[in-house]
């Protein structure tokens, strides 16, 4: 019977390696990084994974320091290194000499480099965005006049609130795209009746939606002096011209939506806002009825007329109680001549002497009450006859005698040109007489 040759462990696994490393030449491997762990030594430690396996990696710091870009799970990437054998694992390994980022990794590295420039110099800044119009008359598409994403727009546009639209056709995919849809952001800016410019295109790969992260478009964009909605793809979709607008849409249909107002609720709004009107202006009206009224009291009040009258009533006041004051003193005068001649005729008292000096006295009294009541008399009737003099010169007979004229329509004093209408019969009142006249026309302007 023969030896059994018996071999450790170990002993397989160099040799294992020995096989690996002398007949395997280093190679590119493609894959998606996993577990992706950076040592504090520098050293880089992930998996290397696709559908069907997945394979350990080893990038050392010698190799990994002059990277252009930082490694992370789920990028693709290709790896060049050699295989090789861990002992103590007992797994192959893939030593990593570069690494560099694959189809759709490069184009997010390529994504996040443009981006971080453009938002550096400024082109993302809140200051720069334009307000929409809230109500646009005409808004330009830079789009393909083939794809659904225009369709839905002006679906959209349609049923919320018509406009006109103008169309730049243009391809959205491609290296052609971007000179296309930069021409069209330039052709509407050279236009004065455009009042908003929709840059869109529907869903699609990252590859297809490349076109607008062109960084000659995003100049575009920002240099546009028109607002600018940028809607490309779907919802989870972001490209650089969404960073550089004014306005970003999730879809195109979003956009249409964001462009217009919806003329439902803008008849609402219309409606409510005629009712507040309506509400405010019976308010002033009120107001200024209130303040006529006020007006009307006080002039009644200081009426030339009424103020003549009252004057009138205090000097009839007056004169009644001077006359009144006339004759208590004579009550007492006679009064005091019968106390007299009874004194007198009793032989009593010898008054005549005192009766005589009261009477001198109560004639002096007599006499000044009558210079008073005449004084007084007077100044009333001067004051009257001052008040009937204005009150004459303050008369619409006149006033009318200066050239003035009164205007009625119907029974209705007129006051201001916005009171007549053509073909309105209307009464001129003069100082001599009244004439009856027929509007011909109207017109506002200042007189005095």
């Amino acid at each position: 019977m023969d030896e059994i040759i018996v071999f450790s462990v170990y002993e397989v696994t160099m040799h294992l390696r020995q096989v690996i490393e002398s007949t395997i030449e280093p190679m590119y491997i493609t894959g998606e990084i996993s577990n992706f762990t950076h040592h504090s030594s520098g050293h880089m430690y992930f998996n290397l994974k696709d559908a069907k396996a997945t394979m350990r990696c080893t990038f050392f710091r010698n190799s990994n320091f002059s990277m252009n870009f930082k490694p992370e799970d789920g990028m693709q990437v290709i790896c060049f290194g050699r295989l090789t054998v861990y002992e103590k694992g007992g797994t192959y390994n893939l030593n990593v000499n570069s690494m560099q980022l694959s189809g759709q990794g490069d184009l997010a590295r390529q994504f996040e480099l443009l981006k971080k420039k453009l938002e550096a110099e400024g082109l993302f800044s809140a200051e720069h965005k334009q307000p929409l119009p809230r109500y646009p008359q005409k808004i330009g598409i830079v789009s393909s006049p083939t794809g659904a994403a225009l369709q839905d727009i002006m679906n959209i546009l349609k049923r919320r609130f018509p406009v006109e639209v103008i169309l730049y056709p243009a391809l959205v995919q491609g290296s052609d795209a971007p000179p296309q849809l930069i021409k069209g952001m330039k052709y509407f800016n050279t236009r004065n009746d455009i009042d908003l410019i929709i840059l869109t295109r529907g869903g699609g790969s990252q590859e297809d939606l490349w076109a607008f992260n062109d960084e000659g478009l995003a100049r575009a964009v920002f240099a546009s002096r028109i607002p600018v909605i940028s809607a490309v793809g779907h919802e989870i979709d972001f490209s650089i011209s969404d960073f550089v607008a004014d306005h970003r849409a999730p879809t195109p249909s979003a956009a249409a939506e964001l462009s217009v107002p919806d003329k439902a609720d803008l008849m609402a709004y219309l409606t409510a806002l005629g009712k507040r009107m309506d509400i405010l202006a019976k308010r002033v009206l009120n107001s200024k009825i209130g303040r006529l009224q006020l007006a009307d009291h006080k002039l009644q009040a200081n009426n030339p007329v009424q103020v003549v009258n009252r004057y009138g009533r205090d000097l009839d006041m007056a004169t009644m109680k001077l006359e009144n004051v006339r004759q208590k003193l004579k009550q007492k005068a006679q009064m005091l001549q019968r106390v007299g001649d009874t004194f007198i005729s009793g032989g009593k008292y010898n008054l005549k002497t005192r009766i005589m000096s009261s009477d001198r006295r109560l004639d002096a009294i007599e006499q000044r009450v009558k210079i008073r009541s005449a004084d007084a008399i007077r100044l009333k009737q001067e004051q009257i006859d001052l008040l009937e003099l204005r009150l004459s010169s303050s008369s619409p007979k006149h006033i009318l005698s200066k050239g003035y004229a009164i205007v009625q329509k119907g029974d209705k004093l007129l006051r201001s040109i916005r009171q007549i209408d053509k073909h309105d019969s209307l009464k001129l009142i003069l100082s001599d007489g009244i004439a009856d006249l027929e509007v011909h026309s109207t017109s506002e302007e200042e007189t005095f």
